[in-house]
């Protein structure tokens, strides 16, 4: 994910009506939630809670959105994942149990009631402020009106309204210009502590993400084991079939050369020319073994140079942008490199293009990879193991893979690794 832009001046104090105005409906939620609670007994509660819970996590999860396209403030979802629907009422019943045995759910419970105390006054302030400037700018203008009503307040609790003119009555421009920088200048950090207020009720329990954390590295260890023994099975199979055969049959020839040198020498030479040749192609599959396993130009020039590599052995036209200014850790660098070479492949044998674009760059901490192909479309990880070893390969580094693949394409798969450049850039630009 990629971090929001700082917002525009006038941005917070709408931002923070748009959040203000989302309390009605959670209050309304919580009213109905109490009432499923209340009514489960009876049964109406049974019928009545689902629906409730499903749209409080949804108005919840539009919470989340806003809060990290609004105030980069990430939230994870803390549900847990909820068995298949059992049919009947003992199967609403049977979910009503899981929904409440959820921590989430009286999480978002206290959300629905305790935002829109706390987090309407976050989110109301920055407007609230400015409209109090404005007040400020426009009060000298309707003074005598204002008097003539009979209306009695102090502004800013330094001018009383009905007791002041004259000279003080034009200091409240002044006031006001102070409240509207102030509202400006605040609005922005208020939308982020909003922000923050929310991930504090709708977070994950630390003890949960820890859970959850835990399990996520025993399934992307779990991954990487399988993944390292199949590339050691393809390593084994590839020397066995290809180079260890070839030097068996040399040595044949070689004994073959030993027993014909004196009686047969033209067949002798025809066989150290055959040699010859089984030796050049066992030399050439021997490197494009090793090149398999680690390519050099990775280990000497780096990812963005090793990619340009892939791009001009590809059959496709491939153009390759690269904003890396340092290295990587070599983990990190091979398990992009051999992504963006399974996705390449990807592409020559299924997406019928005509030309791929891909971007590297590093930002915010994070390696960020684009492929981009005007093919036909329609990939998706569910379709083939391709993606899936993708996603294994790169979630052992907290990776995420994303990919947008409509019928008719374009094609476009977006990697983001977390990770820090540690070394000043050694490949050409």
């Amino acid at each position: 994910m990629t971090t929001p832009a700082p917002p525009k001046l006038w941005q917070p104090p709408l931002r923070g009506l748009a959040l203000a105005a989302q309390k009605v409906p959670q209050l309304a939620l919580f009213v109905l939630m109490v009432i499923s609670l209340v009514y489960l007994g009876l049964g109406v509660g049974v019928l009545l809670l689902p629906l409730v819970v499903a749209a409080v996590r949804k108005l919840a999860n539009r919470s989340r959105r806003l809060a990290h396209v609004w105030s980069a403030v990430r939230i994870a979802e803390p549900y847990r994942e909820l068995p298949p629907r059992e049919p009947g009422f003992f199967g609403r019943w049977r979910r009503c149990r899981q929904l409440l045995s959820d921590p989430a759910t009286w999480r978002d419970m206290l959300w629905t009631i305790a935002d829109p105390v706390v987090g309407a006054v976050l989110a109301l302030m920055p407007a609230a402020l400015l409209v109090y400037g404005l007040e400020g700018l426009v009060f000298p203008f309707v003074w005598d009106d204002l008097v003539s009503a009979g209306y009695d307040d102090h502004y800013a609790g330094l001018i009383h309204v009905h007791g002041e003119t004259g000279l003080r009555t034009w200091l409240m421009p002044l006031v006001g210009t102070g409240f509207i920088g102030l509202g400006l200048w605040a609005g922005p950090k208020l939308i982020t502590a909003h922000g923050r207020f929310t991930r504090t009720l709708l977070g994950p329990h630390p003890s949960a993400e820890l859970a959850a954390r835990v399990g996520h590295l025993t399934r992307t260890r779990g991954a990487v084991v399988d993944s390292q023994a199949a590339e050691l099975r393809r390593i084994e199979r590839d020397l066995h079939d290809g180079a260890q055969a070839r030097l068996v049959a040399m040595g044949m020839n070689l004994d073959a050369v030993e027993q014909l040198l004196d009686s047969n020498p033209e067949a002798a030479h025809a066989l150290l020319m055959e040699t010859r040749d089984s030796s050049s192609k066992a030399l050439s599959e021997l490197r494009d073994l090793v090149r398999g396993i680690h390519p050099p130009v990775l280990s000497d020039r780096g990812l963005g140079d090793a990619v340009r590599a892939l791009a001009l052995d590809s059959p496709l036209p491939v153009d390759v942008v690269v904003d890396l200014p340092g290295r990587l850790d070599d983990p990190v660098e091979s398990a992009a490199y051999f992504a963006v070479s399974e996705l390449l492949t990807n592409v020559a044998k299924h997406a019928k293009a005509g030309r791929v674009w891909i971007d590297i760059r590093h930002d915010q901490d994070a390696l960020r990879i684009s492929m981009t192909d005007d093919g036909v479309g329609g990939a998706a990880a569910s379709a083939g193991t391709g993606l899936r070893g993708i996603e294994s390969r790169i979630a052992a580094f907290d990776g995420i893979l994303a990919v947008n693949s409509p019928q008719g394409g374009p094609t476009m798969a977006t990697m983001e690794i977390p990770c820090a450049l540690f070394s000043p850039k050694t490949s050409s630009s």
